[in-house]
């Protein structure tokens, strides 16, 4: 019988990826359909791909599926065939990433949850089967020439931070089930105005064009693919691109550039910069932004105080992580709070 878990450490794996010499391409892709037995989908579905040598996250619920991963270039074709021959799979879209080195991934892990996206709807009566109208990139160009559009991103501030579409409404929530009834209330009294909603792959402003028009709004559109399908839009048709910046991307890489504009700042000295990093402190792990002057001054450390630590004795480290809890810090960055962080960090430096 084929594993049907990875029994290899991270760092292991992490090693055999940097020393892999072929090819590998990032994609994502989602679908909302019925999945009637998740455990055995996921099984199934780790069985395949495992054999195809890839790597990444796919969640499986009840509603769908969700998945960022890569594959070696060489299996694309056979991926491809084997995903298509779930007929709830057959011909599905895959966004193929614009800025990719193929180190994404490093292990395959299939997880089953209550929903593919954390949306806090407990309304029996919603349906993803009400959607909005997707949009294209040059669809989308279009609509953000009309003064009457409103565009709404329903991703986190540190993704929006980084990079956004021209004109577009933050919503300034850390939670995409705090997100939805935010834009319902921020939209009130623009019933009747087209609203497009974006996202990085499509699936999250999906299920918020459906919850919109559940709201009452009428004119609802989404961008098919999300930013990752209209980056390669913009460049397969030679489109000007109306998303400024880089797109932040959920693996390694931390960030894929759509235009050269930087248009945010780093965390620690306020000089541009859009280069999202991990602390080095293995008990900090914060999520921020980062120059590369300040990358040197603090050794790829959010503060003087996790420069240090790393320069402890390594059981000295497992003694002050032991017991602390950060993991809610990754991917975590609300201004409000991201900010008064790292000012505390460095104060008195």
């Amino acid at each position: 019988m084929a594993l049907l878990y990875n029994r290899v450490s991270n760092e292991e794996l992490k090693q055999q990826l940097m020393q892999e010499t072929e090819a590998r391409t990032t994609i994502s892709f989602y679908n909302y359909f019925p999945v009637q037995n998740p455990q055995e989908f996921r099984d199934h579905l780790y069985k395949h791909l495992n054999a195809l040598k890839v790597f990444g996250r796919i969640y499986i619920a009840k509603e769908g599926i969700n998945a960022q991963i890569s594959v070696p270039t060489h299996n694309y074709e056979s991926f491809k065939a084997f995903l298509y021959s779930n007929e709830h799979l057959n011909g599905l879209r895959l966004n193929i990433a614009v800025d990719d080195d193929g180190k994404s991934f490093w292990v395959l892990k299939i997880k089953i949850r209550d929903k593919v996206v954390a949306d806090g709807i407990d309304d029996p009566s919603f349906s993803m089967e009400n959607k909005g109208q997707y949009v294209n990139a040059q669809q989308m160009n279009v609509l953000l020439q009309d003064e009457s559009t409103v565009v709404i991103d329903m991703r986190n501030h540190y993704e929006y931070e980084v990079g956004h579409f021209e004109k577009a409404i933050e919503i300034p929530s850390d939670t995409f089930r705090e997100q939805l009834p935010m834009a319902a209330d921020m939209m009130k009294g623009n019933e009747d105005k087209n609203i497009i909603m974006y996202c990085t792959g499509g699936i999250r402003c999906e299920k918020a064009s459906a919850y919109m028009l559940h709201k009452g709004f009428k004119n609802v559109f989404h961008l098919e693919g999300g930013i990752i399908n209209y980056a390669q839009q913009i460049k397969q048709q030679d489109l000007p691109s109306k998303f400024i910046g880089k797109n932040f991307v959920f693996d390694n890489r931390l960030g894929e550039r759509i235009t050269e504009d930087v248009i945010a700042q780093c965390h620690q000295c306020g000089k541009p910069s859009d280069t999202h990093v991990n602390c080095k402190n293995d008990g900090c792990h914060l999520l921020f932004i980062q120059c590369e002057a300040c990358a040197a001054e603090y050794e790829s450390c959010c503060s003087v105080e996790c420069r240090d630590t790393i320069h402890l004795p390594i059981e000295r480290q497992k003694e002050i992580r032991k017991g602390v809890d950060n993991g809610n810090m990754v991917f975590n960055k609300s201004k409000s709070r991201l900010r008064p962080r790292l000012d505390e960090m460095n104060k008195g430096n």
